[in-house]
C-alpha cells in the first residue's frame, strides 16, 4: 500500500493518467463513430430513394414505367445514372409536357432536394451510369486553356452548335440547342450523359480537365466583351449566315452597281 500510495503522489501520474484517459476515449471513438457515420449515411441515402421514389410515382413512371424500365412513349432509366437525370429535370425538360421529337429547356418542376431525391432513386435502378458532378469537376479556376477548348469544341460539337455554340437545327424536327447562358454543370453533364440527340464523352474518352477547357472557351466566345477579329459577326452565326449574307447584299450591291455603270454607258454614247 505504502509503494501505491507513493506512486500515486508521484509528480508524472497526473500526466499518465491524462494520457491514459486520451487513448481510450480515441480508441473507444474509432471504434464507434465511423460505424455511426456509416449507418446514419446509409439511412440518409435510404430516405433519399425512398422519397425519390415517390415523386418519380407521381410525375415520370406514366412514361418510363414504374421501375423504370421504359415505355413506348419514354426510355429506359436503368443505367442512367443520377447525372442524367439532374440534367433533365433541372433544366425543366422532363417532366415533358408532350411529346415530341425533342424535349425543350423549360423552367423546372422540381426543388434541387426533390431532383437529388429523383436522382437518387434513378441511380438505384441500376449502376453504370455516371454520377451528378461537384463543384471541382466543373468550376473554372482560372487554369483552363480556352484556346485548347476551342479546337477541341470545334471537332465534336461545331458540326452541331454552330462554331461559338449558337445553336443549330438538325433534321426530323430535333436541333442542337443554343449554349450561350447555360450553367457549366449543365454543360458538364451533357457532355457525360449525352441527351437528346448529342453523343456521351464520358471522362475515359473526354477528361475533366478538357471538359472544362470547352466550358472557358463558350465563356469566353459568349461574354459581352469578346471581340470579333473579323469585324461584325453577323450574330456568330458561323459561315452559312455570312455566305448568304454575302450572296444576298454583296453580289446585289454588284448587280446594282453594274447596272447603273451600264446606264451611263449608254446614256452617254447616245450623247
Amino acid at each position: 500500500m505504502k509503494k501505491l500510495s507513493a506512486r500515486r503522489r508521484h509528480p508524472l501520474a497526473a500526466l499518465v493518467v491524462l494520457l491514459f484517459a486520451l487513448a481510450a476515449t480515441g480508441g473507444l471513438y474509432a471504434a464507434f463513430a465511423p460505424a455511426d457515420k456509416a449507418k446514419a449515411d446509409e439511412a440518409q441515402a435510404s430516405l433519399a430513394i425512398d422519397e425519390g421514389k415517390k415523386l418519380y410515382a407521381v410525375g415520370c413512371a406514366s412514361c418510363h414505367g414504374t421501375g423504370g424500365q421504359g415505355t413506348s412513349d419514354g426510355p429506359s432509366l436503368v443505367g442512367v445514372g443520377a447525372a442524367a437525370v439532374d440534367f433533365q429535370v433541372s433544366t425543366g425538360r422532363m417532366p415533358a409536357q408532350q411529346n415530341g421529337a425533342q424535349a425543350p429547356k423549360k423552367p423546372k418542376v422540381y426543388t434541387a432536394a426533390e431532383t437529388e431525391q429523383l436522382a437518387a432513386y434513378v441511380a438505384s435502378l441500376g449502376a453504370g451510369g455516371p454520377e451528378t458532378p461537384n463543384k471541382s469537376q466543373y468550376s473554372l479556376n482560372g487554369k483552363e486553356d480556352a484556346a485548347n477548348g476551342g479546337q477541341l469544341f470545334r471537332s465534336n460539337c461545331a458540326q452541331c452548335h454552330n462554331f461559338s455554340g449558337k445553336g443549330g437545327a438538325l433534321s426530323n424536327g430535333k436541333y442542337a440547342p443554343p449554349l450561350d447562358g447555360v450553367s457549366p454543370k449543365h454543360i458538364y453533364e451533357a457532355m457525360q450523359t449525352g441527351p437528346q440527340n448529342m453523343p456521351s464523352f464520358p471522362d475515359t474518352v473526354m477528361p475533366e480537365k478538357e471538359k472544362r477547357d470547352i466550358i472557358a472557351y463558350l465563356n469566353k466566345v459568349n461574354s459581352d466583351d469578346t471581340e470579333s477579329p473579323g469585324g461584325f459577326q453577323l450574330g456568330g452565326l458561323g459561315p452559312v449566315a455570312e455566305g448568304l449574307f454575302a450572296w444576298v447584299f454583296g453580289l446585289g450591291a454588284l448587280v446594282a452597281i453594274t447596272i447603273w455603270v451600264a446606264a451611263r454607258t449608254t446614256k452617254a454614247k447616245k450623247s
